[in-house]
């Protein structure tokens, strides 16, 4: 067999040696030594490290929206990303038009249907519910299994407006309608009280900005965890960070390590602002933001990789192993000084840097910009 690609000399988060050979978009062997030819060889000379390609769950990419928009590929391969999935940014009336223009990146994009037909046209876009329609999230979900992974509803103050925690509770009959797929809950400024939207989450449902800064956050006035926090948490509500402009913040985040609550997923709530002036700027600065709170970086790579596609049933993403996708992130890990700041404007010197070198998509070698 002829490969399309073999990555050679290249080394896992645990220094341990691999190889790893792609063929029509699939990974068809991985060893520490591996032999035989390939139209592209990418030897990483024993220096760059290998993972499975970023999975980032929380993004903003539909680029034809007006209030959160990116372009795939500029937060997606130009990062080292290998996947992206879009958080809620459209709704069943404008997601065929997202999914067709998704088609024309590198990146992997998916999509978590917002509740709200438009999606986020506007910041308020579940205060009138009459633009939840259970039939057209129906009809969507059915139209594009490939595209949609999951349901998204947006619960603080400036989205729903005053139905308090009604549209979490539509979105909830719609995901028992629909096979129980994953749901992302964005979390911020009451109403609706978090202990409310936190008892209504089952296990596995998704709960996103876990570590912000707000008063309706995670931390009570003494610096302590709310009980009910730890309920869903124990529940199995999966946390994720969704840093995000306004969503994260360094001490909230510290507290709830030292507590061992621990984030499930690393994602970025990404869009162009937050991109390009910060606090954001991209998965790896997250992941070195994590990185300096107290995270091991083994565990962090678990968490933009492994654990984000079991969480959304990628069932064929997240590993390095045969018959997975042909997905990998290269990167390097560098004894640099850095200044990481959070959404609150708080500030951390960070001495070591992810940095990402290439993304992988299907077997095709993508630089990083």
């Amino acid at each position: 067999m002829v490969y399309d690609l073999l990555v050679k000399n290249g080394k896992l988060i645990d220094e341990s040696q691999i190889e790893i050979a792609i063929k029509d978009g699939v990974i068809v062997a991985v060893d520490k030594t591996l032999e035989g030819a390939a139209v592209v060889v990418l030897d990483l000379s024993g220096e760059s490290y290998v993972s499975a390609g970023w999975i980032d769950g929380h993004v903003h990419c539909y680029e034809k929206m007006s209030l959160y928009y990116d372009f795939p590929d500029e937060i997606g391969i130009s990062k080292g990303v290998t996947t992206v999935i879009d958080a809620g940014s459209t709704g069943p009336k404008n997601i065929g038009d997202f999914y067709q223009s998704a088609k024309s990146v590198k990146t992997n994009v998916l999509a978590l249907i917002n509740i709200s037909e438009w999606g986020i046209v506007a910041q308020d876009e579940l205060a009138d519910l009459t633009k939840i329609n259970h039939d057209l999230v129906h009809q969507a979900l059915r139209q594009y299994p490939d595209f949609i992974v999951g349901l998204k509803a947006r619960m603080s103050k400036t989205v729903v407006g005053n139905n308090g925690i009604i549209p979490l509770e539509m979105a909830k009959e719609i995901q028992k309608d629909n096979g129980d797929l994953p749901l992302m809950v964005h979390i911020g400024s009451a109403p609706p009280e978090l202990s409310e939207i936190l008892s209504r989450l089952d296990r596995c449902d998704i709960v996103t900005h876990c570590f912000n800064g707000k008063e309706n956050g995670i931390l009570a006035s003494d610096d302590q965890i709310k009980t009910f926090v730890w309920d869903a948490y124990r529940k199995g509500v999966i946390f994720d960070i969704g840093h995000g402009t306004d969503s994260f913040n360094f001490h909230v985040a510290e507290v709830a390590l030292a507590a061992e609550m621990i984030a499930a997923t690393i994602s970025t709530d990404i869009y162009h602002r937050n991109r390009e002036d910060g606090p954001v700027h991209d998965l790896a600065t997250t992941i070195e933001k994590l990185l300096e709170v107290g995270y091991q970086l083994p565990d962090l790579i678990d968490k933009v990789t492994a654990k984000p596609a079991e969480f959304f049933r990628l069932t064929k993403k997240g590993h390095v192993a045969k018959g997975f996708d042909g997905d990998l992130t290269i990167f390097n890990i560098a004894k640099q000084d850095k200044i990481l700041t959070d959404s609150n404007g708080n500030q951390r010197v960070s001495h070591t840097r992810i940095i990402p070198q290439k993304a992988i998509v299907g077997g095709i070698v993508y630089d990083v910009k």
